[in-house]
């Protein structure tokens, strides 16, 4: 990534239209004859973000008085590399989208939340005061709710229902954070973060509220109900982008190379660590292959983790572990997206022939560089985490090098599972055509992008030793030989005993006890709600039945549940939230 200098002017519109064209674009959507032409031109939306990306000059701020109560965007070296994949990845996703969905009835529904997702995606990267940032972080938040409900069936409404719980829990716990840290340092600015003291509840705070988008462990439950749930162009990026801001907000807002945190170090280790096994575990035992993505996007981000984990423990090495996590998420971004664009194509009509060598041979790059096989952008991300580790204090060096692996032979087996469950389905989908030039782009990505990253050029020659290959190959042999031992058992009836785990895990572990809970009131309680409600009975018709008999009623309920009508009352939620924010803070 280069760049070179542009006129101050012009520096200040592209930081504009990074996150709003694509916001401008979704409010266009709401106009019905616009529709079909933005149908073509909502991916490209991205565009000015990924030209910043790209040749915005180094350490770029600017303020904008005029907007709201003043922002400040900007871009600096980590928000450089996640705004480059972000936006790239948000491009070739809604390319493939215009093709995927062209015949779904809902589509222009689709790009609209797509677009205001987009748009609050790519702002929090650009935000550099924490205002801004829990404003875009919200809108992206609360659009992706659109993205996950799309096909309107009973798995994809639950999903949203569980999905939304949790983001809204998240916003209350950040912007509680927030609050804290603005109180401990006494501006709004994200280079103010690094004054903080440390605070414990500010810790657990900021920890638990990105951990829910970077789906760390017990707030992972989400991911794996969404992402089957959603259209496969919203899985790429939900897993490939959106994520990842759960990522840039622990290094955003964490004192990270400032002020040492051994114990919360040390539990972010553990956490993620946890997290790798525990993707992998639960994810071989899934028959959906978005399904098995999301278990895989657990137990990678669990390693991303880690990467956190020593910045706190050790703050002079945190420039290390820094290049390791940004390596690692622009290596996953670009994978993960490649794999579920792929289950798209493999879905989107009978891959016969030469097709079909096409489609296992783009499944297998992405799906090898997950697993850190050698010559693959994964060894990079791989030997950079190492790295980094290796300068902690005993016992995590000497653990991790026999965790690391064990983790990486675990992911070859989940890939394999994944490869076996796509590759043997048979579409039933009739043939989509402009699908696959985007997604051959993203495999290109996911195999050539992480070497050229300048932050991972230190250990690209260590990746490229005749050690480092050895060490990396035996894993994925591991694994591979260990996946076909588990098939054979299973086909000769040894292992079927084997119990199915739903996708969510969790919460089928909280539906069985409310189910069991509800069946104890209905059988020994059930008298006493009785007397309860009787005692509350209105005399004549009942509330509930009064309104469910109001035509009026009905009629507000039928118009509140378009699309155009909910993202309007997205949009105005949006900005009093905002506007919420701000006046308690200043």
């Amino acid at each position: 990534m280069s760049s070179f200098d542009l006129p101050d002017a012009m520096q200040k519109a592209f930081l504009l239209l990074g996150p709003g064209l694509p916001i401008a674009l979704s409010l266009a959507c709401l106009v019905r004859a616009w529709q079909p032409l933005l149908a073509r031109l909502y991916a490209w939306s991205a565009l000015p973000a990924l030209a910043l990306a790209l040749f915005a000059p180094m350490d770029v701020h600017r303020e904008f008085t005029w907007l709201l109560l003043t922002i400040r965007l900007g871009v600096d070296a980590t928000g450089r590399v996640f705004l480059f994949f972000t936006a790239l990845l948000w491009l070739l996703s809604g390319l493939f989208g215009r093709h995927y969905l062209a015949e779904d009835r809902h589509r222009y529904r689709f790009f609209f939340f797509y677009l205001l997702a987009m748009g609050g995606n790519l702002g929090l990267i650009l935000a550099q005061d924490m205002g801004s940032f829990y404003l875009f972080f919200a809108l992206m938040s609360f659009s992706s709710y659109g993205l996950v409900i799309h096909n309107g069936d009973e798995e994809a409404l639950r999903a949203g229902r569980i999905y939304i719980y949790l983001v809204v829990f998240g916003e209350v716990l950040l912007f509680s954070g927030l609050v804290i840290l603005y109180d401990l340092t006494g501006s709004l600015n994200l280079s103010a973060v690094a004054a903080a003291p440390e605070n414990g509840l500010l810790f657990s705070l900021i920890f638990l509220g990105f951990g829910i988008k970077a789906g760390a462990l017990p707030l992972h439950v989400w991911l794996p109900l969404a992402h089957p749930a959603a259209p496969t162009p919203a899985s790429a990026v939900l897993s490939g982008a959106m994520i990842k801001a759960g990522l840039l907000g622990w290094i955003r807002f964490l004192p990270l190379g400032e002020v040492g945190a051994p114990e919360w170090g040390s539990l972010c280790i553990v956490a993620g660590v946890v997290a790798a096994f525990f993707g992998v575990l639960v994810g071989v035992l899934q028959t959906n292959p978005k399904t098995v993505l999301a278990y895989s996007s657990i137990s990678q981000m669990g390693l991303m983790t880690v990467g956190i984990g020593v910045g706190l423990c050790r703050p002079a090495i945190w420039p290390m572990a820094h290049a390791a996590v940004i390596t690692y998420a622009l290596h996953h971004a670009f994978a993960k997206g490649a794999l579920f664009l792929g289950v798209g194509v493999a879905g989107a009509g009978q891959q016969n022939g030469w097709r079909r060598w096409w489609l296992i041979l783009g499944l297998l790059l992405p799906a090898l560089a997950l697993a850190g096989a050698p010559l693959t952008t994964g060894i990079v991300a791989k030997t950079a985490l190492k790295s980094a580790v290796a300068l902690l204090p005993e016992p995590w060096p000497t653990t991790l090098a026999i965790l690391l692996p064990l983790a990486a032979v675990g992911t070859t087996i989940l890939m394999i599972r994944f490869l076996f469950i796509v590759l043997r389905e048979s579409s039933s989908h009739h043939p989509v055509s402009g699908v696959r030039l985007p997604w051959a782009a993203t495999v290109f990505l996911a195999a050539l992008c992480a070497w050229l990253l300048p932050e991972a050029q230190l250990y690209v020659k260590k990746a490229m030793s005749l050690i480092a290959c050895v060490k990396a190959l035996w894993p994925v042999l591991a694994g591979g030989l260990s996946a076909a031992v588990v098939f054979l058992l299973y086909k000769g009836n040894v292992m079927r005993w084997i119990p199915f785990i739903p996708a969510g895990d969790m919460v089928a572990v909280g539906t069985w006890l409310t189910t069991s809970l509800d069946r104890t009131r209905r059988g020994y309680l059930a008298p006493v709600w009785q007397r309860a409600l009787d005692g509350l009975a209105i005399s004549g018709p009942g509330l509930v039945d009064t309104c469910r008999n109001s035509q009026i009623l009905r009629d507000v309920e039928k118009g509140l549940g378009r699309w155009p009508a909910v993202g309007t009352i997205l949009l105005i939620l949006s900005s009093f939230f905002c506007l919420l924010l701000f006046l308690s803070l200043n």
